[in-house]
């Protein structure tokens, strides 16, 4: 296409100049002959700084927010350069979303998990289904490391274009607060668009939980108003912003609620945990169904019951549905357990906020261990305001917490276990800042019935420092520990 007919699809003003478009990129070392480079305003530097690096290596034109002299290729003025790439990307790459089923999971805890499962769903159908989110992405028969929860508009609609080459029929992808600010989803027209849930995450970013909430608002007044498809906005009606998304968008679009009140329209009952899992009642389309849940906790029935609606919004018949959960697949990092044949238990889980460090606690809790012994940090760089808030529910559900680093980045790693210990209540806990050796003496606590948590990172495979990222696994990790332990016995 030319730059000129992408301009157009994307209601931008044309320009004189009309150069051939071959590519599309956000970064100047990968500017090429027939790109189109947009210069990105950004936090510390702003795009337009490699501007005339990125025409040097060949770039046909560059989208910026202000004009650029001197770069010797043409210059597109837009006044927001996200948003314009959002809109050329969607157009470069001829609307991939318009031939998939697309399901978008926002909120602050359980997008991964609910994501995980409408993929299961949505497979299981025999619709071939692509996945984007924190722990990897899947788009045709490839597996690709996730480096953020949701892609920059260039980098998503590539991918979607992708898996529609590869036969793919719908994707499940998570909307991350920073992708909506953003406008990486900007143009995508959704089947079902769920909420979750919203508790104090990302205010080093968003600054208050209004700000956070408006952020997460952001996804559903886009899908509401787009007319390319008929969207459903599926919304935890058990959670307090949930019923503030219900109370603003109830009356302008078609809506589906669920959780455990009597007129949600995907209800959860007679619910029962145990090691294996669970299984509740479900009441939903005039019709009630046993579920089968391999997965524990009551944060992941909340998670199927989105995942459940939103395969229904796509199209999917609910038993079978119903009947597919009962083979749902473990979800890396989310209350993952080790492998092992001793008589205690060890779990891996992502929680890095307190509401979800509660809601593990709790569920690990009603397996009736003899101990709860919790692993666990605070990532640098981050909301600090969670951090006392984060050892408040490790003190107030834990037997033994032992503290330490997670990805300490920038800060002061001593500095961070400091704001976490003053929110330790009593004197059951200890502080081991290195992350090995934290999880090694937790492991040789645990005595028989013993259950070990071990939090944060989750399905990470890295610790991050201020000049260095590690190889670290805490799965890898405590299974080592288990294993020494055994030889030790």
């Amino acid at each position: 296409m030319t730059l000129n007919e992408l301009l157009r699809a994307s209601h931008i003003d044309p320009v004189l100049a009309d150069p051939r478009i071959d590519s599309l990129c956000y970064d100047s070392r990968q500017a090429e002959p027939g790109g189109l480079f947009f210069a990105l305003p950004g936090v510390k530097t702003d795009g337009a700084q490699f501007a005339l690096q990125a025409a040097e290596r060949g770039a046909a034109a560059i989208v910026a927010q202000s004009p650029l002299e001197g770069v010797g290729c043409p210059v597109v003025a837009v006044p927001d350069a996200r948003a314009a790439m959002a809109d050329i990307a969607a157009a470069f790459f001829e609307y991939p979303d318009r031939s998939l089923k697309c399901v978008g999971v926002t909120g602050t805890n359980g997008k991964t998990t609910t994501a995980f499962l409408a993929k299961h769903l949505l497979d299981a159908a025999g619709l071939r289904c692509g996945l984007i989110g924190t722990v990897k992405y899947v788009i045709g028969d490839a597996e690709i490391p996730a480096p953020r929860t949701t892609p920059e508009s260039v980098d998503l609609q590539g991918m979607l274009a992708r898996h529609c080459g590869a036969g793919g029929r719908a994707v499940a992808m998570e909307v991350s607060s920073h992708a909506l600010v953003q406008h990486r989803v900007r143009g995508v027209a959704y089947d079902a668009a769920v909420f979750t849930n919203l508790t104090q995450d990302h205010l080093d970013y968003h600054r208050t939980m209004n700000a956070y909430f408006d952020a997460k608002a952001l996804f559903f007044e886009a899908v509401a108003t787009q007319k390319e498809k008929r969207p459903r906005l599926i919304v935890n009606a058990d959670d307090r912003f949930g019923q503030r998304l219900i109370e603003r968008f109830g009356k302008r679009a078609k809506l589906l609620t669920f959780g455990r009140r009597v007129n949600a329209d995907f209800r959860a009952s007679a619910i029962q945990c145990d090691a294996g899992g669970a299984t509740f009642h479900l009441d939903a389309r005039k019709k009630s169904f046993l579920v089968r849940l391999p997965l524990i906790g009551l944060f992941n029935i909340y998670n199927a019951l989105g995942a459940l609606a939103a395969a229904t919004a796509c199209g999917i018949e609910l038993r079978a549905s119903v009947a597919a959960l009962a083979g749902a697949p473990q979800v890396p990092g989310r209350l993952e357990r080790v492998p092992s044949r001793r008589n205690f238990q060890v779990y891996v889980d992502y929680a890095h906020t307190d509401d979800a460090l509660r809601n593990v606690l709790r569920t690990l809790r009603e397996l009736n261990p003899a101990r709860l012994i919790t692993v666990f940090g605070c990532g640098g760089d981050r909301d600090r305001a969670k951090r006392p808030l984060m050892a408040s529910a490790a003190a107030d559900l834990s037997d033994r917490t032992v503290l330490t680093s997670d990805n300490p980045r920038r800060e002061n790693p001593d500095d961070i276990l400091r704001d976490i210990e003053a929110g330790m209540r009593g004197a059951g806990f200890e502080t081991i800042p290195d992350r090995e050796a934290a999880i090694r003496h937790a492991v040789n606590l645990a005595a028989p019935r013993d259950i070990v948590l071990i939090a944060g990172k989750g399905h990470e495979n890295y610790q991050e420092f201020a000049d260095r990222k590690i190889p670290f696994d805490d799965v890898t990790v405590a299974a080592r520990a288990i294993a020494d332990k055994r030889t030790e016995d």
